[in-house]
């Protein structure tokens, strides 16, 4: 009886002290332009990722006894210092996997990276259709949104027959990409004039002016749509009095300081990716209560992507039973569902984009807010928009 009692505690310790060898720190490294232009919406997105983290995890930072270790890498914003820092991340770091980048230009540089070291980079929340489109390889999968979502879920609110519509973007991949995927969602609007500026402007008197021009003698309802991210205020166009030839100025969603300017313009109509007021579900409910708790602001457009990526690499992670091998990691989040504060997301087998909801939305002015406030007019559930597939797979 005694050496079988002996045997049962010795099998238990070696149990216990293989439990103990295979557990392992999980490295995330969080590539991301930290300086530079973006770095409002960097700082955002790092708040959300580790809130994210802390909620999949009920706060333990751990899955299946593995830590989670965030490694944070600073882009600059500069394509050539991101594919250099992600590929520090991937080997000197021994990242399992990457989060990131902000900009557009800076992920379209980092992506071949990826596929180098066949390891995975979840891109959040870098738009441009190209990263999951012609540049997307198989490592690649995003939480954010893309360039064509952004633009069906905008042309809901402004594709109607007789409507004539200017573009100003800014002059690289997420104005370009978002210039032509708008375009691509039209079915009855016509675009007459495409606007792109560089992204460090600040004087839009002359790009005004060329809008105006294209516009003033149109039939029809005439509008302004503005894609930009970043520095430079472009709605400031609306100084100039565009409402002297009928024109209107339409934008998509921002973060809260740049909204700021829509309190100028009440009643623009527009499609957002969040705002914090509108999604209707638990896991938004706890991003804002603890948002409030600890930064006494509510959370913005990019918190909220940086927690879904979050909750994604936690749910593929307790899906492959905290396994961090590439291939596996590939087939746990390939149609991996998963709860955010936008609700749902599903990434998408063909291309790894997260099929989400957009919200189509009407600015209100209420003296509570600082900024322009996106009422809700209507979910655009995903179901709703044919989001092209675009890559070579």
């Amino acid at each position: 009886m005694q050496v079988k009692q002996l045997s049962v505690l010795a099998l238990a310790a070696g149990l216990l002290a293989a439990g103990a060898v295979h557990a392992k720190d999980i490295r995330i490294a969080h590539v991301y332009d930290k300086t530079g232009a973006l770095e409002a919406y960097a700082k955002q997105t790092e708040i959300g990722l580790l809130m994210g983290l802390e909620y999949a995890t009920n706060g333990t930072m751990a899955v299946n006894g593995n830590k989670l270790v965030v490694i944070e890498k600073d882009t600059q914003g500069k394509p050539d210092v991101a594919k250099a820092q992600l590929a520090a991340a991937y080997s000197d770091d021994r990242a399992d996997i990457a989060v990131g980048p902000t900009s557009s230009g800076t992920a379209l540089a980092m992506l071949p990276v990826a596929e180098e070291y066949k390891k995975i980079l979840l891109v959040e929340p870098a738009v441009a259709d190209s990263i999951t489109g012609e540049k997307w390889n198989r490592y690649i999968f995003r939480t954010g949104r893309n360039s064509s979502q952004d633009a069906i879920a905008n042309a809901v609110a402004l594709d109607k027959p007789g409507t004539q519509i200017a573009m100003l973007a800014q002059d690289y991949a997420f104005g370009r990409d978002g210039v032509r995927a708008f375009k691509g969602a039209l079915k009855n609007a016509r675009i007459v004039h495409e606007e792109y500026l560089p992204t460090n402007t600040t004087d839009f008197t002359a790009g005004a002016q060329r809008l105006f021009d294209s516009l003033k003698d149109k039939p029809g309802r005439k509008v302004i749509f503005i894609i930009w991210a970043g520095a430079g205020n472009p709605f400031k166009i609306a100084d100039l009095d565009p409402k002297r030839y009928g024109i209107e100025i339409a934008s998509g969603g921002n973060i809260l300081p740049a909204m700021t300017a829509y309190k100028n313009l009440p009643g623009m109509e527009g499609a957002t990716y969040y705002y914090f007021g509108i999604p209707k579900n638990k896991v938004n409910e706890w991003l804002v209560a603890n948002h409030y708790a600890k930064y006494k602001s509510p959370p913005d457009f990019f918190t909220a992507g940086g927690m879904s990526a979050g909750i994604a690499l936690v749910e593929a992670l307790k899906k492959s039973g905290g396994d961090t091998n590439t291939e596996k990691l590939i087939g746990a989040m390939e149609g991996l569902s998963f709860d955010t504060p936008k609700g749902k997301m599903v990434f998408r087998k063909e291309d790894h984009q997260a099929m989400q909801s957009m919200y189509h939305f009407k600015i209100k002015v209420d003296p509570a807010f600082a900024w322009g406030v996106p009422e809700l007019v209507r979910e655009i559930k995903p179901e709703e928009m044919i989001v092209p597939i675009r890559n070579k797979r």
